[in-house]
């Protein structure tokens, strides 16, 4: 539409570095309000699926993998039998469902013990995010202008790509983060063992794990702002405003959030799996054996349990990721609105 190439052009800009601020105080924001969710959730597989012993070459320690998301990032959380994490895992309270948990963890450990995951996502999803936005701001802006292509499809385009981007950045930080969570190295030991690792299995083995997250990511993530921008333009429209109000932005992100999740559910539920092997494996010191291939697991998950598997943990995944997809979207515009008067006030008293 006209309307649409005329506000891009005639958008005051901001700098790179004022939109890592923007899109850090996203991620910040929603990493606090979705954490609680993950950390119920988290409580609940553990009620189902209780520590066994883990045989190492060394002694026989109680350990456990949770994938741990805050609707933008995905981690693996080592749990360690007499680590940091038991303190909220090896409470005897038995949970009925998701608010019963709610209650209980309140009521018996306090408002904070719902935050427990907190550290490790932050160090993980607030880099990973910022780069993830910043890349695609900028990818869109030079298919833009610099590139002077048109149409629909350049969200989808800049969203995959930018996501690429980030995955391949953060997937050999989150091997590494893994390692040290499960093994509880120094910096020194852990800079050994990346070597010895790399020097075995070759560079390439420090992105391990990192294609069925492409697999799902990707796709997540150019369905997520194509969609964005097309409800968000009209929006728009139907509202008669130039630029997407607080409230605009933030029903297109849980609009597009739900659509690109419910999408790629049965990628969601692949890599979930092979992520826990992964660690699992890792933590073990087992090896890793090539894993299974993506569509090696769907086919299994099919015959196993049909549709219904692959499309398993439906409603949680999307109470999840529409709330985080809208929190993080409106807080990152709102961000970039912020800062877009603020440099139009400076031109205007420097004039």
């Amino acid at each position: 539409s006209s309307m649409n190439s005329s506000f891009y052009v005639t958008r005051p800009g901001i700098t790179p570095v004022q939109q890592m601020l923007a899109s850090g105080t996203g991620a910040l924001l929603t990493s606090l309000f979705v954490t609680p969710l993950d950390v119920v959730k988290i409580r609940l597989q553990a009620q189902q699926t209780p520590f066994y012993q883990g045989r190492t070459l060394t002694d026989n320690i109680h350990w456990k993998c949770f994938l741990y998301c805050n609707g933008l990032m995905d981690h693996i959380y080592v749990c360690q039998y007499g680590a940091s994490c038991t303190s909220w895992y090896k409470t005897p309270t038995h949970f009925s469902g998701t608010l019963d948990a709610f209650v209980k963890i309140t009521r018996n450990e306090g408002v904070r013990s719902l935050w427990s995951g907190l550290p490790p996502t932050l160090v993980m999803a607030v880099p990973a995010t910022v780069i993830y936005f910043t890349c695609y701001d900028q990818l869109r802006d030079l298919l833009r202008y610099g590139m002077g292509f048109q149409g629909n499809y350049i969200p989808l385009v800049a969203g995959g790509l930018a996501r690429l981007g980030a995955v391949s950045v953060i997937s050999p930080l989150e091997l590494v983060r893994t390692k040290m969570q499960s093994q509880k190295l120094t910096y020194s030991e852990l800079r050994v063992c990346i070597r010895s690792s790399v020097a075995q299995d070759g560079w390439l083995s420090l992105w391990r794990g990192w294609g069925p997250t492409v697999l799902r990511d990707v796709p997540f993530s150019a369905l997520y702002w194509f969609n964005y921008e097309l409800v968000k333009a009209q929006l728009c429209d139907q509202y008669h405003v130039s630029q997407a109000t607080f409230s605009i932005s933030f029903t297109a992100g849980a609009i597009s959030g739900a659509v690109a999740a419910i999408m790629t559910l049965p990628f969601d539920v692949v890599k979930t799996r092979r992520q826990i092997q992964l660690g699992e494996m890792e933590t073990l010191g087992v090896p890793v054996k090539n894993p299974t291939s993506t569509w090696h697991i769907m086919r299994g998950i099919w015959a196993e349990s049909g549709y219904r598997g692959l499309f398993a943990g439906f409603l949680p995944r999307v109470i999840k990721v529409a709330p985080a997809c809208a929190v993080m979207i409106s807080t990152y515009e709102f961000g970039k609105i912020f800062f877009q008067k603020m440099n139009l006030d400076r031109e205007q008293q420097a004039c």
